[in-house]
């Protein structure tokens, strides 16, 4: 039976029905992708959304930039007035600060991740990327001398810094500052998606500034698919160096290809290793890590950048539902990939 589009116009359907039916008549999908993105953090966010055609997401814009405001004002080094900023003016160490419930969760498992790492990762880190000139007190890329770099090292290491579950922090050393925008962002990605379960969406892609999580599938029925960029200081961030498909899974990626700067022949990184003080140089030139949250996820990558290869895998492959992709120089210059079995896995 075939019904003329006359008759829908002279019926009693409202315009969704009429436009419901349609759908269904010519076969096109009932769902719709909408796209949301702004400012945050210092970088841009995007989010993907697969939703009914008359499910309003009109108000979810709203609800996501009120929630990245808030993170911001919590670990943002740039506010003055926020959270992590007033930790860092504090010079008593017998004074406890109280923080927020978003400030102690990235805590706590910032210390997880500093203490799985052997102190790879160490949020307190930004004495030493101020003294080679990749912090934000300055421009001038500089090789300190030895003695400069063992005197900021006396002012790192998060080891020192006690968080107390009930929500407070207190220093050990009143020269210790935090830095934790190698995993701020990751908690950003993953409170938005929070945010999106809560409001009923089941398939979204979140990315803030690299960093995303892929839930649910696109509006074709496929895994979410997310581009590796290749390590190269000419690549554009759409040169892709190979595609991984993401169902309910964080992935962030971490490299040494676009900040560093060079002087006496010699190539210095902005990932500086916080245990010698001295910038990182085993090869390892992009790290990717796929895990059930972004925040693990972002500070991983930044991690076993410094770990470098065996001992970044090693630790991949201890841990549960966590894989690595990792792009290294080998001696003779040649780019190989190493990656873990999981990872392999994921095909595009």
């Amino acid at each position: 039976m075939y019904m003329k589009l006359d008759d829908l116009k002279t019926s009693h359907l409202n315009r969704n029905i009429v436009f419901l039916l349609l759908i269904l008549m010519t076969g096109c999908s009932t769902e719709k992708e909408v796209v949301l993105n702004g400012a945050t953090m210092g970088t841009t966010y995007q989010v993907k959304l697969i939703a009914g055609y008359f499910k309003n997401t009109s108000e979810l814009k709203e609800k996501i930039d009120n929630r990245l405001q808030a993170i911001n004002q919590s670990m943002s080094t740039y506010i003055p007035d926020s959270e992590i900023s007033r930790f860092n003016a504090m010079q008593d160490t017998r004074k406890k600060l109280a923080v927020s419930d978003d400030f102690l969760h990235v805590m706590l498992a910032a210390r997880d991740i500093h203490e799985k790492t052997g102190g790879a990762w160490d949020g307190t880190i930004k004495p030493l990327l101020n003294l080679w000139g990749f912090g934000n007190t300055q421009k001038n890329h500089q090789v300190p001398d030895e003695a400069e770099i063992k005197k900021q090292l006396h002012r790192v290491g998060f080891e020192h810094i006690e968080i107390f579950p009930e929500g407070y922090l207190q220093k050990r050393k009143h020269s210790l500052t935090l830095d934790l925008a190698s995993i701020a962002k990751g908690y950003a990605v993953d409170q938005v998606s929070d945010l999106l379960r809560a409001s009923g969406m089941e398939n979204f892609l979140v990315e803030i500034g690299g960093e995303v999580f892929a839930a649910g599938y696109r509006k074709e029925g496929q895994p979410w698919r997310v581009g590796i960029n290749r390590p190269s200081t000419s690549a554009s961030t759409t040169d892709v160096y190979r595609v991984v498909p993401l169902h309910n899974r964080a992935m962030a990626t971490s490299g040494d290809y676009r900040i560093f700067f060079e002087a006496d022949g010699k190539r210095f990184s902005h990932l500086i290793d916080p245990r010698t003080g001295y910038p990182v140089n085993n090869g390892v030139v992009s790290v990717s890590i796929a895990a059930d949250n972004c925040m693990l996820a972002d500070g991983l990558a930044t991690a076993i950048m410094v770990m470098g290869r065996e001992h970044g895998m090693a630790l991949i492959r201890s841990l549960k539902d966590v894989e690595g992709f990792l792009i290294v120089r080998e001696s003779d210059g040649e780019i190989v990939p190493y990656m873990t079995d999981d990872f392999r896995l994921l095909k595009p």
